[in-house]
C-alpha cells in the first residue's frame, strides 16, 4: 500500500474498537498480514481473526488452524456465503465489545471475502460483493445493528509483496499479469503437494511437471495460437483464476508451516 492508503487505514484503525482480519480458509498462514496485525497491536487494539471460506475445507483442518491462531488472537471460523458459523462472529463481536455501539473494522487481503461478511451481519445487501480481487474501492462506513458499526476497507497489499505471492494470495487478478506461467506453476506445484490427485480431479489431466501439465490444458481446452502452438498464458490464467475462484480446491494445514 501506498503511505497514503496506509495512513488512510490507520485513520480507520484509530476509529474502531475491533478489528476484524478476514484470511482463507483454505491457507490462512498466506492470507494474514502482520505488518497489518502489529499496526493494530500498536494501537491498543482488539484483533479477531476470521477464517473465511470455512466450507471449501474440512472440519478437522478448520479446528487445526482455529487452535493454533487462538494461541495469538480471538479466532472464528465462517462461510460467509453459505451463512454457516457467522453466529460464532457475532457472540464473539459482542463478547469483546467494552461499549455500544461497537465500531468495527474488517480489514484483509483483496478476494478473502470482507464485504460478504459485512452482508451477513448486516442480514441483506449493504455492499456489493464480487469473486474479483479489489473490488471495494471506497471506504465504508455501516450500520449494520443498533449496536453495531462496520467499516469496510479496500484489500491490503503490503509493500515488498511481488505479483506471483499476491495472485497465489488472491490478491491479484491473472488478466494483470505479464506473465501468469510462473505464478501458475508455483501454484500447481503447491497443490500437488498438498493433494497429489487434485489436478486429475479438477481437469482430468495427469502428470506431474506443472509446465506440461498447462499445455495439456491448454490443449484439452481448445486454447491454440495461430501457429497451433498450445497458449499457455491461457492455461496459466484459467489455473489462477480457479484457484481465486474456489474451482480448484486445496488447502494448507498448520503443519505445513511448522506449527502445533
Amino acid at each position: 500500500m501506498r503511505a497514503r492508503e496506509w495512513s488512510k487505514l490507520k485513520k480507520i484503525i484509530l476509529n474502531a474498537d475491533i478489528v476484524i482480519e478476514v484470511l482463507d480458509a483454505r491457507d490462512p498462514y498466506i492470507t494474514r498480514c502482520k505488518q497489518l496485525e502489529n499496526l493494530v497491536t500498536q494501537l491498543g487494539k482488539k484483533l479477531v481473526l476470521v477464517i473465511n471460506k470455512a466450507d471449501l475445507v474440512p472440519k478437522e483442518v478448520l479446528d487445526s488452524w482455529k487452535r493454533v491462531l487462538n494461541k495469538e488472537y480471538p479466532t472464528v471460523y465462517i462461510s460467509a456465503q453459505k451463512r454457516l458459523g457467522t453466529r460464532h462472529l457475532w457472540r464473539l463481536i459482542k463478547l469483546l465489545a467494552t461499549k455500544f455501539p461497537v465500531k468495527v473494522a474488517v480489514v484483509g487481503y483483496p478476494n478473502v471475502g470482507k464485504s460478504t461478511i459485512i452482508n451477513v451481519l448486516k442480514g441483506k445487501y449493504s455492499s456489493g460483493t464480487s469473486p474479483l480481487p479489489g473490488f471495494t474501492k471506497t471506504n465504508l462506513k455501516l450500520r449494520v445493528a443498533s449496536w453495531l458499526i462496520i467499516f469496510d476497507t479496500p484489500g491490503i497489499i503490503p509493500k515488498g509483496e511481488d505479483e506471483e505471492e499476491l495472485v497465489i494470495k488472491g490478491a491479484l487478478r491473472p488478466e494483470a499479469l505479464e506473465d501468469p506461467i510462473n505464478p501458475a506453476i508455483k501454484l500447481i506445484m503447491i497443490a500437488l503437494a498438498r493433494d497429489p490427485k487434485i489436478i486429475e480431479t479438477t481437469y482430468g489431466l495427469r502428470g506431474e511437471d506443472p509446465y506440461e501439465l498447462l499445455i495439456k490444458l491448454a490443449k484439452k481446452r481448445g486454447l491454440l495460437l495461430k501457429n497451433e502452438k498450445p497458449n499457455v498464458d491461457e492455461a496459466a490464467r484459467i489455473i489462477l483464476r480457479d484457484w481465486q475462484r474456489g474451482k480448484l480446491v486445496f488447502y494448507s494445514k498448520p503443519e505445513h508451516y511448522g506449527l502445533k
